[in-house]
């Protein structure tokens, strides 16, 4: 008689992936480099294959993309490190000053408003001059922590040195280890999860690596634009304008308000500022006409909504390698969740009741 199994498969899986999630949750604070070099791989990998093709060793197209890959990516990082730094603290010493400016501006609008509510004439000047001042300290306390923290140090170091490690030997071993997960499938259900496996990495292949091409783009676009126009903390803001497009609407509308305010505050008219505006309008018209319709594609079926949530869900569980995660995740649930509602439409649990035919309401008896 055959031994009958422990558990079922499906509560095998319901507990594996509860445990998997609970082990990562435990260790996030080592994850950073993982989750980077698993990405650099996931990514590299068609080069290396194409090398493959024409003739390389599977070792030798691994060290060469990686050499590559991370002599560019480090050397662009080295350029742009200085800048940022310099742009940041300037912008961090520079906003008390905007915020006064501010207050100068708008106080009497504001003091209408707070004595229309009960407040006091002198309210405004203590509390923006206050808020201006706490602002002030808390960047410069948090730019400081940041830089001198030892958690913050060897985060940085650990990203530096282990994830071209760890990018060259999941790069290297990729064919196999997807060979020994195809091997670890339930065989009943293998050609169903081979499927949409196939869909997930359509989907990332559309739209994470469409999206990365497109936030790189931008992020030129904006810092050139920027700084033709002549505002201050151009390559800063434009950078973090590229990297903010990931985030639907919400991302873009940040970087604008953020740059339109500077500009006001730094050149004091609306032809400047106009200019600004412009930037920020051409570059939105090359994103929605020409880049994501060209690098990520309209068939990915990923709403906006629920990328932030994601980005948001992410970031108050795993922190900064949460938000990383978010964009591949939703992309992952969002192809699963398709898959279930797909097989739920074609169970007896939809088909069993029939939809019944609207009732008509009889109109109201006249009085």
């Amino acid at each position: 008689m055959a031994d009958k199994p422990l558990m079922s498969s499906r509560r095998f899986w319901m507990l594996a992936a509860v445990g998997l999630l609970v082990f990562f949750y435990m260790v996030k604070g080592i994850l950073l480099p993982f989750v980077v070099g698993l990405g650099a791989a996931y990514f590299l990998d068609p080069a290396a294959d194409k090398l493959e093709k024409w003739g390389c060793s599977r070792n030798l197209a691994t060290a060469l993309i990686t050499l590559a890959f991370f002599t560019v990516l480090m050397g662009a990082v080295a350029a742009l490190a200085p800048v940022l730094y310099q742009q940041l603290s300037g912008l961090i010493r520079e906003l008390p000053s905007y915020i006064q400016a501010a207050q100068r501006t708008y106080q009497p609008q504001l003091e209408a408003w707070l004595a229309a509510f009960g407040q006091g004439a002198g309210a405004p000047e203590d509390t923006i001059g206050g808020l201006a001042a706490e602002i002030a300290q808390l960047s410069s306390s948090v730019l400081t922590g940041l830089l001198k923290s030892g958690g913050a140090v060897f985060s940085l170091a650990s990203l530096i040195v282990l994830t071209p490690v760890v990018t060259f030997y999941l790069l290297r071993d990729w064919d196999r280890l997807v060979i020994k997960l195809d091997e670890l499938l339930p065989r009943d259900h293998a050609q169903t999860i081979r499927q949409q496996m196939r869909e997930i990495d359509r989907t990332l292949a559309s739209f994470v690596r469409g999206q990365i091409n497109v936030c790189m783009i931008l992020g030129v676009f904006y810092a050139v634009g920027l700084s033709l126009a002549g505002l201050k903390f151009a390559v800063l803001i434009g950078v973090a304008a590229g990297l903010l497009v990931i985030v639907p609407y919400v991302g873009t509308v940040i970087s604008a308000l953020l740059s339109l305010g500077i500009a006001y505050m730094q050149f004091g008219n609306l032809e400047d500022v106009a200019t600004v505006g412009a930037v920020f309008v051409t570059g939105q018209m090359l994103e929605g006409y020409f880049l994501t319709p060209k690098l990520v594609g309209s068939r990915v079926g990923l709403h906006p909504v629920w990328v932030i949530f994601g980005m948001l869900a992410g970031g108050a569980l795993f922190g900064f390698v949460g938000v990383l995660l978010a964009v591949p995740t939703s992309a992952v649930v969002g192809v699963l969740v398709r898959f279930a509602i797909e097989q739920y439409k074609r169970s007896d649990a939809y088909a069993a009741a029939p939809d019944p035919a609207p009732r008509r309401r009889k109109a109201p008896a006249n009085p």
